[in-house]
């Protein structure tokens, strides 16, 4: 029997800083890949796209912040039973605006040390642990 190919997505994902103390979560509603679970903000890159114009596309769409600087953060493929996820991970510590869940979900500003209080996708779980070794 042949083997099923894997949608493969590439997804730019920003972990947002406030001040250098809080990061912004968005839950994933229920309906979706993960769903009910928390995530760092970001979308697909669409093609033609860089992922950091695709970063500043999406923060707009979903939580209406504008990106004014952002840097690379870390790189993670990851295998789902159902598909494959290639995050572009970059650290977002100028923006512009008020975070608002534009898609009506939910959205959270939480200290680096309370995220280990929230349910990640498994993909996200490699993006945490930088993130509570890292020194912001």
């Amino acid at each position: 029997m042949p083997e099923l190919v894997k949608k493969r997505v590439h997804v730019a994902v920003g972990v947002i800083m406030n001040n250098n103390q809080d990061i912004l979560l968005a839950k994933r509603p229920d309906t979706l890949h993960q769903g009910g679970k928390w995530e760092f903000p970001g979308g697909k890159v669409e093609q033609g796209e860089t992922v950091t114009e695709a970063l500043k596309r999406e923060l707009k769409e979903e939580v209406n912040l504008t990106l004014t600087s952002s840097t690379p953060f870390m790189e993670i493929s990851h295998d789902y039973p159902d598909k494959q996820v290639l995050l572009d991970i970059q650290l977002v510590n100028q923006f512009e605006g008020e975070a608002t869940g534009l898609e009506n979900q939910q959205i959270r500003w939480v200290t680096k040390a309370d995220l280990v209080n929230y349910e990640f996708p498994e993909a996200n779980h490699a993006i945490l642990e930088k993130i509570l070794v890292h020194a912001f």
